[in-house]
């Protein structure tokens, strides 16, 4: 237990034992605070960025909300790899895929962002949803992605962002720093502080053109981003040059 480590403390096994304590009430929690808006993202996911020809890696899958939309929407039809490095995540990623038909056939790996064990230009679609921030060093992690994706293939990331609107930014500011944390801490009681981690990590992580002109320094062409919700959330994609 680290109660007086910093809040935006990004250590690798500080962030794996923190998403590992919330693993229980990870689901439950995201979907409520969210309204359920998360699932409407993942599914704009989905449709912007098609798998076509497969494999599809989604990376920090957590509990495997979009790896799971990608094996619905395709049928069962290509090969679907979730990877996580916190092993009580994938446990409950491979529970929740069993319940659906078929679900059994997605793989679950744990594996660092920082360093995939699969080999260059591997998968179709690279995906990464809520978690590029909380990887350590972001570049690498956007390398690693752009590295194991085909060339051709396309990388999405979908993560929170901060809205530009003077009033509805302020409505959510006070949301993501009183609401949020009090609720979430409340219910999951994490040693870790992890619902007050969460608005931190939004509010200081790159977004927008910031965010984008990253995905190009990693290697990506054709970069471009949606603001979703009023900004809540952005979707980023990116091409692997041919």
């Amino acid at each position: 237990m680290t109660l007086n480590a910093p809040i935006l403390d990004k250590g690798e096994l500080r962030i794996r034992r923190m998403f590992g304590e919330i693993a229980p009430v990870y689901d439950r929690l995201n979907h409520v605070l969210s309204l359920n808006i998360d699932k409407l993202w993942r599914k704009k996911t989905v449709r912007d960025v098609p798998l076509t020809t497969g494999p599809l890696l989604d990376l920090c899958t957590g509990t495997g909300d979009l790896a799971i939309d990608y094996f619905k929407a395709t049928g069962g039809k290509f090969d679907i790899v979730g990877a996580d490095f916190c092993h009580p995540m994938l446990v409950r990623a491979s529970a929740k895929a069993r319940t659906r038909k078929g679900g059994e056939k997605i793989h679950w790996i744990e594996a660092d962002a920082q360093q995939l064990p699969f080999p260059d230009d591997t998968f179709e679609v690279v995906t990464v949803s809520f978690g590029l921030r909380n990887v350590t060093d972001t570049m690498k992690g956007l390398r690693e992605m752009t590295r194991v994706a085909k060339p051709g293939g396309k990388i999405a990331v979908l993560e929170f962002s901060r809205p530009r609107n003077w009033f509805f930014s302020r409505v959510y500011k006070f949301y993501f720093r009183r609401v949020l944390p009090t609720i979430g801490q409340v219910v999951s009681k994490s040693p870790e502080n992890a619902y007050n981690y969460l608005p931190e990590s939004v509010m200081q992580f790159p977004d927008g053109e910031t965010l984008a002109q990253m995905m190009r320094e990693a290697g990506l062409e054709s970069v471009s981003f949606t603001p979703l919700t009023f900004g809540i959330a952005t979707l980023y994609i990116g091409r692997k040059p041919t």
